[in-house]
This record gives C-alpha cells, sequence and structure tokens, in this order.
C-alpha cells in the first residue's frame, strides 16, 4: 500500500508529460524538409526555370515570325 501514492503519481503526472514531450519533441524533428525533399525542390526550381526560358524563346520566334500573335490570342478567348 506504500506504492500506491508514487504509482499515481506517475500515471497521472509523469507518464503525460513525459509523452507530450516525446510528441513535441518528434513534431520539431519533422517540421524540416528532409535532404531528399530540398534536392527534389532544387530539381523541380531547376525544371522551373528551364520551362521558363523556353516559354521566353518561344514568344520571341512568334513576335518575330507573327507580329500580332498576342492579339490574336486575346481576341479569341
Amino acid at each position: 500500500m506504500n506504492l500506491e501514492l508514487p504509482i499515481i503519481l506517475l500515471l497521472t503526472i509523469v507518464a503525460p508529460i513525459a509523452i507530450i514531450g516525446h510528441y513535441i519533441t518528434e513534431w520539431r524533428k519533422q517540421r524540416g524538409l528532409s535532404a531528399e525533399d530540398e534536392a527534389s525542390m532544387d530539381r523541380l526550381r531547376s525544371d522551373a526555370d528551364k520551362l521558363e526560358q523556353r516559354i521566353h524563346i518561344m514568344e520571341r520566334i512568334l513576335d518575330d515570325e507573327v507580329p500580332d500573335w498576342r492579339q490574336r490570342s486575346h481576341e479569341q478567348v
């Protein structure tokens, strides 16, 4: 019967605080991007930059060959 009070305190105070602390630590670890995620983001940025350059090149070609293409595309919409 002497162990009832320490066991009750352990289960009602210490254990919940330890569990909450554990999950807070795990949550903080997962907040940032992993190295794999960062590499993937870098590849996506690079691909987006390449596509943007291609669009600008296509627009320049169209401007040279079909000067009023922008007006025509807006009129059709």
